[in-house]
């Protein structure tokens, strides 16, 4: 509840309101205490007294319960028995301005991000993957950096991954190894997430941080995140709002110290966003926390024990509730100390059997004063939220988001020319170019092959001619061999004499018979040559 005598007023003790001081509310805080003690309604409260003074909030809804805080609330048993506790008479039941998100698009607007702005350090961390894929993963955004490539989804990390695989010896000689059985690794991993509902939240358009700071009427727009299903998802929950946070602290210009922060972000369920962590991710979350408040900035983080955050970033958080622990166990027992000694101490009452006799809506509380200096912790009474207790049903829900200012702005998923695109482009026109070479070789061979070879026509038409050729100089040649043998024997007979020798006779006979076969040699190639012209 947020007054001008009160300010952020949240609980109230014996000794009056318990109010969080406006300037010191960016000193971030928490709210902690076993399952069914109030943290919730204690979460409501303090979002409403930011809302009313004009203070927009980010939370995570667990269950549903937070929805209500869109509605206003009404008299009930328990608030008429507090009500004159705190000393109000006639509260003024109001109801927040809401926009409902939901990571998956199904109980509110989708709240997206591409996979540049997750980066490589929280990707390996919603992958779970080992160092060896962690540096894999660094070379393919560095390599999508230098060729201009746009990570958008997961099918543009997967297409940029089979890319760097297919060309490893290229890039490895330049950026280290990039084994095949890493970039597997990887991929299952990517798969797994993919199935796990993840290939909605990775996309165009990426939410814009700006709309968190949104205002309306001079209320602080309550920006409700669905994580009913998306809690069931742990590590996609909780690197998602250590992005969101990340983009705040990048987004946003440094504003120092304010009467009021610009935006406050309630973490609910924050162990999750430390159980299996490495050390240089704490360190980031760590460093992110301490700086952000520059911003402008609040984190108020929403858990069951102090133990579950880290001690360098508890330390920073200035702001506390704690609500009823129980010390059953040697292990509940020492997180009962841890959260008694984060307090200073009260004379009046033992701090550390307090917290263990809490009542459901009790708390030991504990503010920043107006130096920056932890007050006392005082055993107080939460104050009833103004708004509807519990879950709205889905017919409201519905009718809020259509009423939104950012109705249509996230709600229908783009498509733009990634790496995706852009590889595939390349691989094609590769194919392509590949498959129109082939059929350039191709054809210039079947022209060589069609100039050398002879045609089997020819052949037989050369063997003709020889054969021809042949044949008349084996007749001429033996008709004037004949010819010559007859004259002789026909001179022996009618006894003329011949008037040559036997000698001279037979060199007659060859050169007769070598002159007719040269005309005859002669006569059949010119009659071949002119035969094949007239063809």
């Amino acid at each position: 509840m947020y007054d001008s005598n009160h300010g952020l007023w949240i609980a109230h003790c014996d000794k009056g309101p318990l109010s969080i001081v406006g300037k010191m509310a960016n000193r971030h805080g928490l709210v902690a205490g076993a399952t069914g003690t109030g943290k919730t309604v204690t979460l409501q409260v303090m979002a409403e007294s930011f809302c009313q003074a004009g203070v927009p909030c980010f939370m995570a809804d667990m269950k549903g319960d937070l929805s209500g805080i869109s509605q206003p609330g009404k008299t009930s048993g328990f608030i008429e028995k507090r009500m004159p506790e705190f000393g109000i008479e006639n509260p003024e039941f109001q109801s927040c301005p809401v926009r409902f998100y939901d990571v998956f698009g199904e109980q509110g607007h989708p709240m997206r991000c591409t996979i540049s702005q997750m980066g490589p350090q929280l990707l390996t961390r919603i992958l779970g993957l080992s160092d060896a894929q962690e540096g894999v993963l660094n070379i393919m955004f560095r390599i999508a950096d230098e060729r201009g490539l746009l990570l958008d989804d997961i099918k543009d990390m997967r297409a940029c991954l089979n890319y760097i695989s297919e060309h490893a010896s290229e890039y490895s000689q330049m950026y280290g190894n990039i084994a095949s059985v890493s970039v597997g690794g990887i991929q299952r991993a990517l798969l797994t997430l993919e199935n796990e509902g993840a290939d909605k939240f990775f996309g165009q358009p990426s939410f814009d941080i700006m709309d968190l700071l949104a205002v309306e009427g001079n209320k602080g727009v309550m920006s409700v995140l669905a994580a009913d299903k998306l809690m069931l998802k742990p590590k996609l929950y909780s690197t998602f709002l250590l992005w969101l946070l990340s983009e705040l602290y990048v987004t946003l210009p440094e504003v120092g110290d304010m009467d009021l922060p610009r935006l406050v972000f309630f973490f609910d369920e924050a162990h999750m966003l430390f159980d299996d962590t490495s050390k240089a991710l704490v360190d980031k979350i760590e460093q992110v926390v301490r700086l952000i408040r520059s911003k402008g900035v609040g984190v108020y983080f929403v858990t069951q024990s102090p133990t579950d955050i880290p001690y360098n970033i508890l330390g920073q958080l200035g702001n506390r509730v704690q609500h009823a622990l129980r010390a059953f166990t040697p292990r509940d027992q020492k997180a009962v100390q841890v959260a008694a000694d984060t307090f200073r101490t009260n004379p009046e009452f033992n701090t550390y059997e307090a917290i263990t006799n809490l009542a459901t809506g009790e708390a030991l509380v504990s503010f920043l004063d107006e130096k920056g200096a932890p007050s006392i912790v005082e055993k107080a009474k939460v104050l009833f939220p103004l708004s509807q207790i519990g879950a709205i049903d889905p017919s409201q829900r519905s009718q809020i988001i259509n009423r939104s200012r950012v109705y249509g702005k996230y709600d229908k998923l783009l498509e733009r020319d990634s790496a995706f695109e852009v590889l595939m482009a390349e691989k094609e026109k590769q194919i392509k170019e590949a498959e129109q070479a082939k059929e350039e070789v191709t054809e210039t061979k079947g022209k060589s092959t069609k100039a050398a070879k002879v045609p089997a026509g020819t052949a037989k038409k050369k063997n003709g001619i020889m054969s021809k050729v042949v044949k008349a100089v084996i007749t001429a040649v033996t008709a004037t061999a004949a010819t010559a043998i007859g004259n002789e024997v026909s001179n022996k007979v009618t006894g003329k004499k011949s008037k040559t020798t036997k000698k001279d006779n037979a060199g007659k006979v060859v050169k007769n018979a070598t002159s007719a076969a040269t005309r005859t040699i002669t006569r059949e190639i010119t009659r071949s040559i002119l035969g094949n012209l007239g063809k």
